[in-house]
């Protein structure tokens, strides 16, 4: 026995050391990698920007091991933050050794009011340089943003689509009842629809309303630029889009959507000349947007520092996922930089569709308290609506993009129970209690009269409490409010008109904004909330970057699949201890 030990022992140290010395052999492998992969900006280049990207507001942390899979080339998309790609972009413009720009593939995810602040950036860039665009298909998304464009290429055998929006909400419903699966809700508001989904097959007429009303904004917003750009009408683009919709490339051409009709072959030949080289050569020198980005620019100079802090996501209780808003995490970071006296303003930057009504008041406590000390301006991205509009109302200033969507200001619960699916199966519960209404919230049974009474008084007074910190915070009387609330989504440009927003503008203008207030005017910089630094995620990050990975385009059933797995990470981010959310009533999948 003793032997045993002995050797067992001895195996278990030679294992560990084994591992210890491939561990080490491994990470200097990765750092020597990292240290060699440096990127530098070539001479007369090209920046590319491919567009085949999902748009982000703020840079998200990955777990460790999502980083490995992406440093060594697995899985994930590719993600680009926008405040880093204008950033870019305006750097580039006056960057000596950048000589055009060049805009090509297709977006995989962004929001109307994000594309205009991209969109704008790009048009400061075209000021001073070239850009031009190619694509062999050319959706919505890109073509916004493409359309203004020095030149425009088209693929002879390609098309684009001029067609309008549209949207289509998926419902459960019919589902959940075949399968035994009970949602009972409380709710304020007509337009609060955000749980119909769950509980019938269509769309009230209410939310078709104010949906259709937010289509109309957002493309009349899409037709009035790409008709400015393309020296045409709205009216003209409108005609296009009823009666062809999808473009074939030779009326693309007729029509003056684009500029050219030209295979990739004559289009690199034309960013060779554009990089002052000729068609023979092989290769000519470029650079693309997401590496000239993580080159460090000039030194921050500014004395006054203005932090910019990101609420990207649902809103969460607790510390939340990293593409979510957890209400702790954002609440403690809004908290740092109101203690940090080197901190003169703060930026809060939402894009949110809301969620947990407790989280959200947890994170406008914090915007409260900071604007008491130091200035707080709001800059809203694609959405900032529901409980995304209640960690804005308290802004010194709130800038939205005219596609912007807020406003939402509602309450609802949902209250599901799996007792018929459970009871089908032979599973049952039984169960004692001290009080008639000692467990309301259990998934058991559905929600009796009186238990149901008391969850509607609880929503009630969450909205009647919405409504008053509006009212509050926007100078306006509750009645006021009140009859712009009742959960209805608004455009940017008409929550302008309502007063539920102070100015029409991205996260530059917001940025500039905060350095008034802060009296910093031309001499500020720019800063994000501290954070402990990770060097082994900064080392996986430095080897993941390069040229962004082509991934296929999803199939019909891939996009399907796809729809089924967000709807269930949604449902998985409704953890109000109470089960009340201040959330956007309906998901705008524009296509």
């Amino acid at each position: 026995m003793k032997d045993f030990f002995k050797s067992f022992f001895a195996t278990l140290l030679a294992l560990m050391v084994v591992g210890g010395l491939a561990f080490l052999l491994f990470f200097g492998l990765l750092a020597a990698i990292g240290s060699s992969s440096k990127p530098t900006v070539p001479g007369k280049a090209v920046l590319v920007f491919d567009l085949g990207t999902s748009l982000i507001d703020g840079e998200r942390d990955t777990e460790p091991g999502e980083a490995l899979n992406e440093a060594l080339g697995g899985g994930g998309g590719h993600t680009q933050s926008l405040p880093q790609a204008i950033e870019a972009l305006d750097r580039a413009a006056t960057d000596s050794r950048i000589t055009g720009l060049f805009l090509t593939g297709n977006l995989q995810g962004a929001g109307p009011a994000q594309l205009r602040e991209l969109r704008e950036a790009i048009q400061r860039f075209k000021a001073t340089k070239p850009v031009l665009a190619y694509n062999l298909g050319w959706s919505k998304r890109d073509y916004y943003l493409a359309a203004g464009a020095t030149k425009v290429f088209l693929n002879p055998f390609g098309a684009m689509e001029v067609n309008g929006l549209g949207a289509e909400p998926m419902f459960f419903g019919e589902a959940f009842k075949k399968y035994g699966v009970e949602v009972q809700v409380t709710r304020v508001g007509k337009y609060k629809s955000a749980v119909e989904p769950f509980i019938t097959d269509r769309m009230s007429e209410p939310n078709r309303e104010q949906v259709q009303k937010l289509l109309d904004d957002i493309w009349g917003e899409w037709k009035a630029t790409v008709a400015q750009d393309r020296k045409q009408t709205p009216a003209e683009l409108q005609s296009i889009a009823d009666e062809k919709g999808l473009v074939e490339a030779e009326d693309a051409l007729k029509l003056g959507l684009v500029d050219r009709l030209a295979p990739y072959d004559e289009v690199l030949d034309e960013l060779k000349k554009l990089a002052g080289k000729q068609a023979k050569d092989k290769d000519f020198p470029q650079i693309n947007l997401a590496t000239y980005a993580a080159i460090p620019g000039d030194a921050k100079t500014g004395k006054t520092r203005i932090a910019v802090l990101v609420a990207e996501g649902e809103i969460v209780d607790g510390e939340g996922k990293s593409a979510q808003v957890g209400g702790e995490r954002v609440s403690r970071e809004l908290r740092k930089l109101r203690l940090d006296d080197r901190i003169k303003a703060v930026v809060l930057r939402v894009n949110s569709p809301g969620g947990s009504a407790a989280a959200s008041e947890l994170i406008q406590r914090e915007v409260v308290l900071t604007k008491k000390v130091k200035p707080v301006v709001v800059s809203m991205g694609h959405l900032a609506a529901s409980g995304g509009y209640w960690i804005s109302t308290y802004g010194n200033r709130i800038f939205a993009e005219p596609t912007t969507l807020t406003g939402s200001i509602g309450v609802f619960g949902l209250l599901p129970n799996v007792k018929k699916l459970a009871n089908g199966h032979g599973i049952t519960w039984d169960g004692v209690q001290t009080a008639k209404l000692a467990n309301p919230m259990t998934l058991t049974r559905p929600k009796n009269e009186v238990e149901l009474k008391l969850i509607q008084g609880v929503v009630d007074h969450i909205y009647d409490q919405f409504i008053a910190k509006v009212a509050d915070s926007r100078k306006m009387k509750k009645e006021a409010v009140h009859e712009i609330a009742q959960g209805r989504v608004w455009s940017g440009q008409e929550a302008l008109k309502l007063g539920l927003v102070d100015e029409l503008g991205g996260l530059g203008a917001a940025v500039k904004h905060a350095a008034k207030l802060a009296k910093a005017e031309g001499d500020f910089q720019v800063v994000g909330p501290e954070r402990e630094p990770d060097a082994f995620k900064e080392l996986l990050k430095s080897i993941g970057q390069g040229k962004p990975r082509k991934l296929a385009k999803a199939g019909p059933v891939d996009q399907l699949v796809e729809t089924f797995k967000i709807q269930v990470e949604r449902l998985s981010a409704l953890n109000d201890p109470r089960g009340i959310y201040a959330r956007m009533p309906f998901e705008l999948d524009l296509k």
